[in-house]
C-alpha cells in the first residue's frame, strides 16, 4: 500500500470513528447496526481494515452522510482542477467469475467533473483474460455506481450475490447476456426467470480503462 492509500486508509478510519461517536453508539451497536462483529468496526477504527462496498454503502444511509464525505477524499494543487481520490475496492473476474470486492486496495484520481451530477463511483482491478485484448489482467476500471445498463455496456455484474465480473451486456427479450471479449471464453445467458432466481446484480457501469503497463 502506497503512501497516499495509508493516508486515506487512516482517513476513511477517522471518519467511522468520528460518526460513530458523534451518534453516541458503541463499537457493538454500529457493528449491530451493519451485521458484523465488534471486532470488525474496532479493526475499521484503527485503520487495519475497510468496510467492503454494500457495507460503505450501508454506513452512509446509517450516518446520513454524502458518498464524498465517507469515500472521497477531494485534492488539488495550484497547477491542477480539482479532482476526487475513489477507493480500488477489490478485484474482479474478467474469466469465471470469482468474489469480487473485498478490501481497499489502493485508490485512483477522477475528474471533479465526473461527480457533478452526484453519481457514485468506484474502481476495481481486472484479474483474468476474458476481456482481452481490451482489458487485460491488471487493469483497473472505473465503475459508476448504478443498478441499470443500456444493451452493450461493458458493467460490472454480480452472480449469485457474492461472485461478480467485468463483461459486455447484451439485454435481450428473453434475458441477458455476459458476453466476453475474448472468444476463448464462453457468452453466459440468463433467462428473466434467472436473473431473479440466481439472482444477477449490475453493481455498475464501467466508464473507463486505466491499462497497468
Amino acid at each position: 500500500m502506497g503512501n497516499r492509500s495509508k493516508e486515506m486508509h487512516t482517513i476513511l478510519a477517522t471518519r467511522i470513528k468520528s460518526l460513530r461517536e458523534k451518534e453516541g453508539w458503541t463499537q457493538k451497536e454500529l457493528a449491530d447496526k451493519v451485521y458484523r462483529g465488534e471486532s470488525t468496526v474496532r479493526m475499521w477504527e484503527l485503520g487495519k481494515s475497510e468496510p467492503d462496498i454494500d457495507t460503505l454503502v450501508n454506513l452512509i444511509k446509517i450516518f446520513d452522510v454524502s458518498a464524498d464525505y465517507l469515500l472521497y477524499e477531494e485534492i488539488s494543487n495550484m497547477h491542477q482542477k480539482k479532482g476526487y481520490l475513489i477507493p480500488v475496492l477489490g478485484r474482479v473476474a474478467a474469466g469465471i467469475p470469482i468474489e469480487a470486492i473485498t478490501d481497499i486496495l489502493d485508490y485512483e484520481e477522477i475528474p471533479a467533473e465526473m461527480m457533478k451530477d452526484g453519481s457514485e463511483y468506484f474502481a476495481l482491478q481486472i484479474k483474468g483474460d476474458s476481456m482481452e485484448p481490451k482489458i487485460s489482467d491488471g487493469d483497473i476500471v472505473i465503475v459508476r455506481r448504478q443498478e441499470t445498463c443500456d444493451s452493450g455496456d461493458i458493467a460490472i455484474v454480480s452472480i449469485n450475490g457474492d461472485d461478480a465480473t467485468c463483461k459486455k451486456v447484451m439485454i435481450h427479450e428473453s434475458g441477458i447476456s455476459l458476453v466476453p471479449n475474448n472468444s476463448a471464453f464462453p457468452v453466459m445467458f440468463f433467462t428473466k426467470e434467472q436473473i431473479i432466481e440466481t439472482p444477477i446484480r449490475i453493481y455498475g457501469k464501467v466508464v473507463e480503462l486505466r491499462a497497468k503497463f
